[in-house]
C-alpha cells in the first residue's frame, strides 16, 4: 500500500491537482461579533475545525462591501472587506492563521458584474448616455417608439428581463439581479481594474481564486444587438441550441483571452496562484477554461448534476478524466455548493424530480427518507474522494446536513424568490447557518439567533454531537480524509472488469480500490482488506445497497 502523502507545500506549484478545498460560505459559518451574521473574526475562530477535517484548503465565499441582494455576490468594492464582516486586518489574521494550521486559502472573484452601489456604476448612472463611464458596463437604448422596450430580449439568470431602465431612459444590462449591472469586458479600464484586484488579494496572501460566472464576461455588443429568439438564454441548457462559442453571452470564444492574461498575473507569483472557474457549459468547452494558459481548473457541474446510476457516472467519470487530462489540468467532483440543493437531499429525489417543485412544497413531495438520504450521500462522498483530481467540499455537508427545505417565505433573502413573483424559493435552504452545539440560540454559530432559522433537527448534527461518535458522518469525513492522503499517488484509475450493472469499482495506483454499490440489492464483495466503509459491512461478504467501500 503506497504511504506517500502528496506534497502540500508552500512552495509546490501544484499543491491544488488533487486537493481537497472546503467551501466557506461566511455568513453562514460563524458569528463572532453576535449580530446573527456570520464574519471572518468567526471563520478564524473555527479554522481549527477545517484542520481537524484534514482538507488542504479553505474557499471563502463573497466577504466583500455588498447590500446583499445576491448573498453577497453584489459587490461594491472588489478590494476591501464588508464591515459587518470584519476588516482588511481580519483577513490578515485569518490568512495567517490558515497558512500556520497548514491551509489554502481561495477567494471568490466576481468579475462579470459589479453592485449599483459601486462607485463606477454611479458615476455612470450621474455622466448620462454616451459617457465614457458608462461604457465600463452594457447600457443601451431601447426599442420600441420612445425607447420604453429593453434593447433585447436577453433574460436574468433570476427571471425576468436581463435590462433595467435608468431615469435618464438608457437601459443598462443585467444577466443576474437589477443590482447586479454587467461589466463590459471590452473596455481596457475594466480589464486593467480586475488585474489590480488580482494582486490586491495575492499580495495579502491569498493562494488562487474561484471565478464566478467565468463563462459570461465575454459579450457580443455588436450594433445593432442580436436577440437570442428561440434558442433561450438563461443557462446552460440554452448552449447546445448554438454553434460553440455561437451564444451572445455565455461561453464565447473571446472569453478566454481574458483568462490568458489573467494567467500572466497569477504566474508572477511564487508559487502561481491557482484558479478555479465557474462555468456552467458543457463539458466538451468547460474544459478550455482549465488549460495551463488560462485558470487552470473548472468545476465539473455535470458531475454534482448526475443521476444516481452506475452506467451514467462511470461515463461521465471517464469523460471528465480524459478531458482534463487533454487540458493539462486535473478534474474536480463536487456534490454540493451555495447555489444547490445539498446532496443529502437532492440524491434521494427520484430521477427527473424538479427540484425548484420540491423545495417549493416544503420538501415534502415527493417525502425523502432523512436516513436514506444521508446513507446515500455518504456513499457518494466516498466515491468522490476515491477519484483522481481535487475534490470541492461544501461547509456542512461533513456534518451530513439535509436541505432545509421548509424555510417561512417571510426568512426567504435569495433574490431568486422574488424575482420569479415567488414561483421558485432560491437556494437559502442550503445556506443555512452551521450548527456547533448541541444547544443554544443557533446551535453554537453564534450568541444568539441566525439570520435564517435553524430547525429543531440541527441539535443532532452538531459538531459538538457528532465529534467522537462511532459512525457519525462528520468522524467518517474525518478518517477518509486522513486514509485519502495516505493512499494518493498518481491521478489514474483502473476500471474493474466483471463488475455488476448496478456497481462502480475501480483501482487506483498501486492498489487502492473503491466499490460503490448503486444498486438496491446487495453484491458481492471483493476480496481485501476493508480500510473504510461508507455504512455497516457486517464480515457476510456482500456489499449493502447506496454503500462504498474502500479496499486495499
Amino acid at each position: 500500500m503506497a504511504t506517500r502523502s502528496p506534497d502540500l507545500s508552500p512552495r509546490n506549484p501544484d499543491w491544488w491537482r488533487q486537493a481537497v478545498v472546503y467551501q466557506v460560505y461566511p455568513r453562514s459559518f460563524a458569528d463572532a461579533d453576535g449580530d446573527g451574521v456570520g464574519d471572518l473574526r468567526g471563520v478564524t475562530g473555527r479554522l481549527d475545525h477545517l484542520a481537524t477535517l484534514g482538507v488542504d484548503a479553505l474557499w471563502l465565499s463573497p466577504f466583500y462591501p455588498s447590500e446583499l441582494a445576491d448573498g453577497g455576490y453584489d459587490i461594491a468594492d472588489h478590494r476591501d472587506v464588508d464591515p459587518r464582516l470584519g476588516t482588511l486586518e481580519d483577513f490578515g489574521a485569518l490568512v495567517a492563521e490558515a497558512h500556520r494550521l497548514g491551509l489554502k486559502v481561495v477567494v471568490d472573484i466576481v468579475p462579470n458584474h459589479t453592485s449599483h452601489l459601486h462607485p463606477w456604476f454611479q458615476e455612470a448612472l450621474r455622466s448620462g448616455p454616451g459617457s465614457a463611464a458608462r461604457d465600463r458596463y452594457v447600457f443601451r437604448p431601447g426599442t420600441g417608439e420612445h425607447g420604453e422596450l429593453p434593447p433585447t430580449d436577453w433574460q436574468s439568470v433570476f427571471g425576468g428581463s436581463a435590462w433595467r431602465r435608468t431615469a435618464d431612459g438608457d437601459w443598462y444590462l443585467h444577466l443576474f439581479a437589477p443590482e447586479q449591472p454587467d461589466l463590459n469586458w471590452a473596455n481596457d479600464e475594466v480589464r486593467a481594474d480586475f488585474r489590480t484586484t488580482l494582486r490586491f488579494w495575492s499580495d495579502r496572501g491569498v493562494d488562487g481564486f474561484r471565478v464566478d460566472v467565468a463563462h459570461g464576461l465575454a459579450k457580443d455588443l455588436a450594433e445593432p444587438l442580436r436577440n437570442t429568439g428561440d434558442i433561450g438564454a438563461t443557462g446552460e441548457e440554452s448552449l447546445p441550441r448554438v454553434a460553440p462559442g455561437g451564444h451572445p453571452y455565455w461561453d464565447r470564444d473571446e472569453v478566454h483571452a481574458i483568462y490568458r492574461d489573467w494567467r500572466t498575473v497569477l504566474d508572477g507569483y511564487s508559487p502561481p496562484r491557482t484558479a478555479v472557474a465557474e462555468a456552467w457549459v458543457p463539458g466538451a468547452r468547460r474544459v478550455r477554461y482549465a488549460r495551463p494558459d488560462e485558470l487552470g481548473q473548472a468545476f465539473n457541474f455535470e458531475y454534482l448534476e448526475a443521476a444516481w446510476d452506475a452506467g451514467d457516472l462511470r461515463e461521465l467519470i471517464t469523460v471528465s478524466l480524459s478531458g482534463a487530462r487533454d487540458a493539462g489540468a486535473s478534474a474536480t467532483w463536487v456534490l454540493s455548493n451555495h447555489d444547490v440543493v445539498r446532496h443529502a437531499s437532492r440524491l434521494l429525489l427520484p430521477p427527473g424530480t424538479d427540484a425548484e417543485a420540491w423545495l417549493l412544497s416544503g420538501g415534502r413531495t415527493p417525502a425523502l427518507d432523512t436516513a436514506a438520504g444521508l446513507r446515500r450521500a455518504r456513499a457518494a462522498t466516498l466515491l468522490m474522494l476515491a477519484l483522481p483530481g481535487s475534490a470541492y467540499l461544501y461547509q456542512g455537508e461533513e456534518l451530513g446536513l439535509p436541505e432545509v427545505a421548509d424555510l417561512p417565505a417571510e426568512a426567504l433573502r435569495d433574490p431568486v424568490w422574488e424575482q420569479t413573483g415567488r414561483t421558485r424559493k432560491g437556494r437559502d435552504g442550503c445556506r443555512v447557518p452551521l450548527p456547533w452545539t448541541a444547544t443554544g440560540p443557533s446551535y453554537g454559530f453564534g450568541p444568539g439567533p441566525a439570520w435564517l432559522p435553524q430547525p429543531p433537527s440541527f441539535a443532532s448534527y452538531a459538531v459538538e454531537t457528532q465529534t467522537g461518535a462511532d459512525g457519525s458522518t462528520l468522524e467518517l469525513y474525518r478518517t477518509a480524509l486522513r486514509l485519502r492522503r495516505k493512499l494518493l499517488e498518481g491521478e489514474t484509475l483502473t476500471w474493474s472488469a466483471g463488475s455488476g450493472a448496478d456497481v462502480l469499482d475501480f483501482t487506483r495506483t498501486p492498489g487502492w480500490r473503491c466499490v460503490t454499490n448503486l444498486g438496491e440489492v446487495p453484491v458481492p464483495l471483493p476480496p481485501g482488506e476493508v480500510l473504510l466503509a461508507s455504512g455497516p459491512c457486517d464480515g457476510s461478504g456482500v456489499l449493502p445497497p447506496d454503500t462504498t467501500v474502500w479496499l486495499a
